[in-house]
Order: structure tokens, then C-alpha cells, then sequence
């Protein structure tokens, strides 16, 4: 494997003066898998061995191979109190550059200071994927595209390769509003130093802190990931503290819901890594059932401790192969069955199952927080699944990733997500769900091929998504994996036939990516447009937008989007600051 790993944590070495380099401690990349066109090559020799810099958008990919275009020499953000921001810088050289570091300074207003710490840089990594040709499922040609936010401090660049950097803002809530002007310096062992001027413009607003968005957002979690990828034990004290920041991350983005399972792997092993069961369910020799739930409760407390918990889904009473599994004492070994729904042996097994876990739940304090949820169920396989709750424990709700219009047949779906490629639900149902406390959202997966939150997806894409569920009143957004990690996905992002990085939005260790930054712009486009309906501020503008957003195919790549977004955010702007 084309791979070398110095260290897991990707530490930075320590700084060298020159002539004592010591070289960055990291991972080595994949080799470009597209040759490069002849006027690609001869546009290097253009190129200053110097270290160039200069502001890309965040809103683009830049090639690794390819000397980059449209470049800036400065960059402006307009911000809200409390909101998260992005932008992007792009490194080049016709040389090897060693020891590459890019800090930010102070933030200077007029009478005011926003420290540099608020701002994070952040080297951009690529990795293999399938090229983006907008078809179902897995792309096409091998290709490498640029995603992960690594956690190096300083950075080894090579001759003829283009390494962008991601900066990332966390205005604070309390700041005075004005212009506030900083630069971002760039340098390698300490010479050749550039600087980049960065203005932010602080609107008077205030965006709520993520605990408190309204925005319903549900990326299914995979804790089996993160013990492989560590290499520790599942469900050890190790594995626990080590999701502590991969889930706070997610936390720290809304996420409003905790994924949990009821028996063995609800997916059927779709992910490189099989979901454990986080309830084992013992069948004894008269006959009677018992479930211990001692990992269950203790992932449940572990994310409610860190802010998630509005909901609680729970896969499945359907799973995709319809398989249940369970000790059997009488036979001294682990059974599986298959349990269909409609079928005399689902209600069987499922009903002492119910009732026990209602009991358990009501001593917990959960059962009004608790879905039973399935994904992508046939309507005849939820009434059945439906009948058998109904009788057994009412008191739960139903959550469903959605694409057979179900929530149309069982109104007592506390949680449904209609899925974006097969209907948008009408205003009239939305609201009509909403005023029963009920959640209406709306998800992508493996389809449509746009938008989405692929590798090889334009970052803009992620924030469509946002400007999509405040154009049809949604109340969120689901994508069926947060953290489903392919085997070595720093590397290569592909996994099966699905398309590149539709798995997974982050990566191990704690590092972020470009998509899931822009899926928060997006998520913080929906707050905004809400907040500023509340206090009555004039939105005619941003109506248009939005109307604009409804009118078009918003699954064809060919129309302006990129344009549409821009066009978006001036007229939210606009209005913020009325």
C-alpha cells in the first residue's frame, strides 16, 4: 500500500532552524492517478520556486496537480455574532518547501479586539476518490480530491503541487459589531514570509449557540469506526474517550439525535465496519427473555452528557436482512433467526422485547425521547413493524428515513425523513406534523449525485443542502453516516459501490473536512433566515432567492447553483443588516 505513517496523531516535529530541518511528521499521500495535460505540465514552468500564496474560495476544489486560478490577494467575510465561518488559502511552489506554517493575527476593529485565537488554519489533504460524473452510486475513474483538515501545525510541501489551507472562525458572541482586520502569515522555517489581509465584518446579530439551533440535525453515528480506526477495545473506558471529541465535534454542529441499535448490525454490514449491538438479548432455558442494556444506557448517557438528545433512534425492528440474534441457554450459543415482518414469529419475538424495554426506558427517563426507527422500509414492513409497537408500547414514537411516502400512511411518525431525490413533502404536511411536536427533515445518501457531500462534491454543495431546507421549510437535515470510516480513509475514501466519502463526513482522530465545514454554513443559513422571520425584518429579497431555490431542478449540476448560493448569502446579508 502506497502509505506511510510516521504518526497516527499526525504530530508536527519541532521547528528546525535552517540547515537542522527535522521533516514533518505525517502520512504520505496517494500519487495523482490523472496525468496532467500538456499545457498543464508547461504552466509549472511559469511557476516561482518561492512559496506562492494567495485567498482561493471556499466555495471550490483545487487540484493538487495544477498550478491554481483565480486567486486573490485579500479576502473579506461578512459574520454574525457566534456564527462559524470558512475561507481558503492556496500554497504553490515550483519547488520542494519545507517547514510550511500559516498564522493568523489579532482581529483589530475600532475600539475592539478579536484575538487570533478564534481563528484555526488548517493544511488540506487529498485523498483517492471516484470523479464526480452525477451517476448513481459509484463514480467513475480514480481520481484524488482534497477533504481532510489535518492537525499538522506546519507542512512539507512538494515541487509542483498545490496545498490549500483552510481557515476556520469562531466569532465570538459577545464581540462588538464593526470591521475588524487581521492577516494571515505564511511561511516555511521561518523565511519567505507572505501576508494574506483578512477583513471580517461583524453584523448586529446574534447567532444562538448550537444547542439551541432549531435545526434538526441527524448524522447517524458509528462507534465500531472509531474503536477499529484507534485499534482499542469496544465499548472499553479507551474507545469511550476516544469518541469524546469525535462526538463533541457533532455536538458542536446541532446534532440533535443519538443512533443506537437494538440488536446485531441493522445495515447488514453496508460500512466497512459492522455496527455491535448495544443490547444483548438471552433467551433462557423456560423459555422467559432478558436483555442487558448496560452498553446501550452507557452510550445513551455519553451523548446526552455532551448536549445530544432530543431523540433517541433506535434501529431496528426491521433491519435490512430482517435478522435477530440472541444467546440461547439452552443450546449454550449465539442464534440467529430471521424475522420478517407479517411473518407469526415477528410479533413473538419482538413483543417481550417491547414491553421490557418500555420498563427499562420509563426507569431511565428516556421513553419520551425514543424512537423505534427504520431506513428505507417497505409501507407494508412499517405496518407491521407499527402494529406490533402499538400494542406493546404506544408510548414510543416511530422515526424513518423515508422514500415510499410512509408519513403519509402513519401519522404517529414522530421522526420522518422523506428522501430529496423521490418528493419534497408539501408545506401543508410539514406544518401539519409540526404543530403535533412532530419532525419533518429531508436526506441524501448515495443519491442524488447533486447535491451532496461526496469527496469529489464542490464545497458549495453542503450549503445548498442548507438553503434547500429553509426553501421548503424543513426542519432539518439526515445523512445516513457521520463517521462509517472506510479502512484507511485518509488515504482512499472510497468503500463499495457507493460513491467516495458518502460513508463518512469526518475522519479519524478528530479531524474535520471541507464538506462537513460547509454543511455547517449551511446549517447556520438556516438559523439566520428563521431568527431574522422572528424579529420581522424584511425579507423580500431572500423570499426571492428561496423562491428561485424551489423553481429550479435543484438535482441538476448544469444550472447556476454556485451563483444561486452567492446570490443567497448577499441578500441574507442585506437583511441582517436592515
Amino acid at each position: 500500500m502506497k502509505r506511510l505513517f510516521f504518526s497516527l496523531l499526525a504530530v508536527a516535529a519541532m521547528t528546525a532552524c535552517a540547515g537542522d530541518y527535522v521533516p514533518v511528521e505525517t502520512f504520505a499521500e496517494p500519487e495523482d492517478p490523472v496525468a496532467l495535460t500538456a499545457e498543464q505540465a508547461s504552466a509549472w514552468d511559469g511557476v516561482s520556486t518561492k512559496l506562492n500564496a494567495a485567498w482561493g474560495c471556499p466555495d471550490s476544489q483545487y487540484a493538487r496537480s495544477i498550478v491554481p486560478e483565480k486567486t486573490h490577494e485579500s479576502f473579506k467575510l461578512v459574520v454574525w455574532k457566534g456564527e462559524r465561518a470558512s475561507a481558503q488559502i492556496v500554497l504553490w511552489s515550483a519547488a520542494d518547501i519545507n517547514g510550511v506554517e500559516c498564522k493568523v493575527g489579532d482581529f483589530k476593529g475600532e475600539g475592539a479586539v478579536m484575538p487570533a485565537s478564534i481563528a484555526e488554519a488548517r493544511f488540506v489533504r487529498y485523498t483517492l476518490a471516484d470523479e464526480q460524473l452525477y451517476k448513481f452510486k459509484k463514480g467513475g475513474p480514480e481520481v484524488i480530491a482534497p477533504d481532510m483538515l489535518d492537525s499538522l501545525s506546519r507542512f512539507d510541501m512538494v515541487a509542483r503541487q498545490t496545498r490549500p489551507v483552510w481557515i476556520s472562525l469562531t466569532i465570538p458572541s459577545d464581540v462588538k459589531a464593526g470591521i475588524y482586520k487581521s492577516e494571515v502569515t505564511v511561511s516555511h522555517n521561518g523565511f519567505g514570509k507572505t501576508k494574506l489581509p483578512l477583513e471580517v465584518e461583524v453584523l448586529d446579530q446574534t447567532l444562538k449557540q448550537p444547542k439551541d439551533w432549531q435545526f434538526h440535525l441527524d448524522l447517524w453515528q458509528h462507534p465500531s469506526s472509531v474503536a477499529r480506526a484507534h485499534g482499542l477495545e469496544m465499548w472499553s473506558d479507551a474507545h469511550f474517550e476516544a469518541m469524546k471529541p469525535v462526538m463533541t465535534r457533532l455536538a458542536n454542529a446541532g446534532q440533535k439525535v443519538i443512533t443506537a441499535t437494538l440488536n446485531k448490525d441493522p445495515w447488514n454490514h453496508q460500512c466497512y465496519d459492522a455496527y455491535e449491538p448495544m443490547i444483548k438479548w438471552t433467551k433462557h432455558k423456560d423459555g422467559s427473555w432478558s436483555y442487558d442494556y448496560a452498553i446501550f444506557d452507557r452510550w445513551v448517557q455519553f451523548m446526552l452528557d455532551l448536549g445530544i438528545g432530543r431523540y433517541v433512534n433506535c434501529y431496528s425492528m426491521v433491519p435490512w436482512n430482517c435478522e435477530l440474534e440472541y444467546f440461547d441457554e439452552k443450546e449454550g450459543k449465539m442464534i440467529t433467526i430471521k424475522a420478517e415482518p407479517g411473518t407469526p414469529i415477528f410479533p413473538k419475538i419482538w413483543t417481550p422485547f417491547l414491553k421490557d424495554f418500555k420498563k427499562h426506558l420509563e426507569a431511565k427517563g428516556w421513553l419520551k425521547i425514543t424512537n423505534i426507527a427504520m431506513d428505507e422500509r417497505s409501507p407494508e414492513a412499517m405496518q407491521a413493524a407499527a402494529k406490533v409497537l402499538m400494542d406493546c408500547a404506544p408510548e414510543m414514537g416511530f422515526a424513518l428515513a423515508d422514500n415510499h411516502r410512509s408519513y403519509e400512511k402513519f401519522t404517529m411518525m414522530r421522526d420522518v425523513c422523506a428522501a430529496m431525490r423521490h418528493q419534497t413533502v408539501t408545506p401543508e404536511d410539514i406544518a401539519m406534523r409540526r404543530a403535533q411536536g412532530y419532525t419533518t427533515t429531508f436526506y441524501v445518501c448515495c443519491s442524488p449525485a447533486y447535491p451532496n457531500t461526496f469527496t469529489t462534491s464542490q464545497p458549495y454543495e453542503a450549503e445548498l443542502l442548507g438553503w434547500k431546507n429553509i426553501a421548503h421549510d424543513y426542519d432539518g437535515f439526515l445523512r445516513w453516516a457521520y463517521n462509517s470510516w472506510a479502512e484507511n480513509p485518509e488515504y482512499d475514501s472510497r468503500f463499495g459501490n457507493w460513491m467516495s466519502g458518502d460513508t463518512y463526513l469526518v475522519y479519524p482522530y478528530n479531524r474535520s473536512s471541507m464538506r462537513f465545514e460547509r454543511l455547517i454554513d449551511g446549517i447556520e443559513v438556516s438559523e439566520k433566515v428563521r431568527a431574522l422571520r422572528a424579529a420581522g425584518a424584511d425579507m423580500t429579497e431572500v423570499d426571492a432567492v428561496l423562491a428561485k431555490i424551489r423553481e429550479m431542478e435543484i438535482t441538476d449540476p448544469n444550472l447556476p447553483w454556485k451563483q444561486v448560493v452567492k446570490e443567497a448569502q448577499a441578500a441574507l446579508n442585506k437583511a441582517a443588516r436592515k
